[in-house]
């Protein structure tokens, strides 16, 4: 395994790809956004970086199971790809760098609009896998995979729980009820079968 030195950085050539070795010192004297993404433990990332993440592996997400005191579930109408137009329940993608616990109060709070709340407040429901046709850009032949933790949660007061930039509209419904809908998406019925 060569290894090179430009700019004062060590590389490793490992044939498909060049690791850098950074020292710590040298962050500060980067000028370009890079020693940005390097510092914030949830960096985003621009669209056609995260589609290439998309085609090439899977990603990880927390999907939120959520009670009510009536025994049902909260599903909202998906505004986004994949699985635009369906119901689903809430959930989002675990960042770069961001602990489980860290994730579940962002997800919880991006989701419902409620902060704070602990992943120990909830029950883990299990591991899943979604497969889609498609991919949040609508580009022909890239899928999506996600592997899915499942948390449960109930709460006791609904008045208020909902964002509207991921769902354009929400609904309360028992399991068997949102087994039997054509709109409710598979993968979204596999929690209750």
């Amino acid at each position: 395994m060569p290894v090179s030195q430009t700019n004062g950085l060590r590389w490793r050539d490992f044939g498909d790809f060049r690791q850098c070795a950074v020292p710590r010192a040298s962050l500060d004297s980067l000028n370009f956004p890079v020693k940005h993404a390097l510092r914030d433990p949830t960096p985003m990332l621009n669209a056609p970086d995260f589609l290439d993440v998309v085609r090439m592996t899977p990603l990880v997400s927390i999907d939120l199971i959520v009670w009510d005191t009536a025994g049902r579930v909260l599903l909202g109408r998906r505004r986004n790809r994949p699985a635009l137009g369906t119901w689903f329940v809430p959930g989002g993608r675990i960042r770069k760098g961001e602990r489980l616990d860290e994730a579940f109060t962002r997800i919880v709070d991006a989701e419902l609009g409620i902060a704070s709340m602990e992943r120990s407040a909830a029950r883990f429901g299990g591991l899943f896998e979604h497969l889609y046709s498609d991919n949040f850009a609508a580009q022909e032949e890239i899928t999506t995979h996600y592997i899915v933790l499942a948390y449960a949660l109930s709460l006791a007061s609904t008045a208020s729980v909902g964002r509207f930039d991921q769902h354009s509209e929400y609904a309360w419904l028992a399991p068997e009820e949102l087994l039997a809908r054509d709109d409710v998406h598979e993968n979204a019925k596999a929690y209750f079968r």
